[in-house]
This record gives structure tokens, C-alpha cells and sequence, in this order.
């Protein structure tokens, strides 16, 4: 099975090409320009040159979130507009799954970050099990506090990868807290990690693909505190 996937719920975009779960190509980048500007061009470069067409492709993979409200909307709807055009099954993975991937080499327990401001990380906690990792908890945003004292539990070292790192490390050493950090090639969100993640998904529509934000975006948070406002002047 030939699966083309996408990550764009952060800063960085990748997009993969796996065959059966092998690793045939990886186009990343990390720049300032906008997803919408790079995503698709990425996705063309890296067919024309394994020689391969977007209809050779049988599945379509997407990091449908959490992460950047732009980013992800970006992601989920490039890969649902090649999916309805072409009627090719797709599939949304978590962001955070896909980035425990990055793990594997290091074993124990992955920690995913990403940082979801005023003093917040996106985050799910997995353990490196039969070469894959497995998850422990839910995707959550979760207080750098109430993390430390999860992870304090654990009475185990943790393997931090994502754009949260550097902040939550940060943390964890103020709180004397034993972890150790990616190496930057494996500390970014990665679209070979959405490939894989997807590999043990149930693939759907274009329809049946949707985002997950986990929590409301800046704009509705702004929007319900003014309305809340004006109901109790």
C-alpha cells in the first residue's frame, strides 16, 4: 500500500511516502512562508520525483490536530480535497501519536509536547512497547505543573520530543525531574510519523475526515468572554 502523508499542525510541514510501511521519501521544511503555500508544491515535488502520480496513491494521511488552528485546518483540507477528487480512502491521526514515533530508538516513556500557551502543552504520555509506542493517556492540554507531577509519578525518565520541548524542559529541570530531549532530527513533528500512526487506523471518507483542536481557538475564547460580559453587565 502506497500512503502519502502530511504533517502541518506546527511550524514545521513534512509530507511522506511510505510503501507498506517503509520510508521511500520525506520532503521537510521549516520556514516562515504559510502551509498553504508549501504543503501541496511539497506533495507534487516528492511524486514527480519517485516517479509516481497522486492517483498511484491508496491512502492519504493527515495529522488532523492537536496544534496550530491554522495549520491543521490547512492539512485536513488538502488531504480531503485530494480524497473526494481522486476517491481514495483518508485517514486523521493524532499529532501527538505521530510524534511518539520518534521514540521507538529511545524506549520507556515518550513525552509529546507542544506548546499551547499561557503555560500550557498539548500533550499525551505513550511507552515503547513491541517496537511501537502504546498509548497512556488521552491527547489533553494539560498545565506544565500538572505534567510534572504525572511524570513524577512515573518515577521514570521520559524521551520529550515536539516544539514544546524547549519550554517544558525548562520546567522539568527548575523541578529537578530526570528526562532526556530529542535530538533536533527527531525533536519536530514529522509526516513519517503520521504515516506510521495511520498504519493501524481504520481509513474513511473525505467527509468522515475532521480537525481536533481539543480546546477553542483564541477568536471563539474572546468571543464567548464578550458575550458572557454582555449577559451580566
Amino acid at each position: 500500500m502506497l500512503t502519502l502523508a502530511f504533517e502541518s499542525s506546527a511550524k514545521a510541514a513534512s509530507v511522506a511516502l511510505c510503501r507498506d510501511g517503509a520510508l521511500l521519501s520525506q520532503y521537510s521544511q521549516c520556514t516562515a512562508l504559510t502551509h498553504s503555500r508549501t504543503l501541496l508544491p511539497m506533495a507534487e515535488d516528492l511524486l514527480k520525483n519517485a516517479e509516481l502520480r497522486m492517483s498511484d496513491i491508496d491512502l492519504f494521511a493527515v495529522a488532523h490536530g492537536p496544534g496550530s488552528f491554522t495549520g491543521i485546518r490547512i492539512g485536513v483540507s488538502t488531504v480531503k480535497g485530494l480524497a473526494w477528487a481522486l476517491d481514495k480512502p483518508c485517514v486523521g491521526v493524532s499529532t501527538l501519536e505521530a510524534m511518539a514515533w520518534h521514540g521507538l530508538a529511545a524506549g520507556g516513556v515518550v513525552c509529546p509536547v507542544m506548546d499551547a500557551r499561557r503555560s500550557q502543552v498539548y500533550n499525551a504520555l505513550f511507552r515503547i512497547k513491541d517496537n511501537k509506542p502504546r498509548r497512556l493517556t488521552p491527547d489533553r492540554p494539560i498545565a506544565l505543573t500538572e505534567l510534572a507531577e504525572e511524570l513524577r509519578a512515573l518515577q521514570e525518565p521520559v524521551f520529550l520530543v515536539g516544539d514544546g520541548a524547549a519550554l517544558t524542559s525548562a520546567f522539568l529541570k527548575e523541578q529537578e525531574f530526570p528526562f532526556r530531549t530529542a535530538p533536533e532530527n527527531l525533536l519536530w513533528q514529522s509526516a513519517w510519523g503520521v504515516a506510521m500512526a495511520a498504519a493501524d487506523k481504520t481509513p474513511g471518507t473525505a467527509d468522515e475526515l475532521l480537525p481536533v483542536y481539543l480546546r477553542l481557538s483564541q477568536a471563539e475564547r474572546e468571543r464567548q468572554a464578550r458575550l458572557a460580559r454582555e449577559a451580566n453587565p
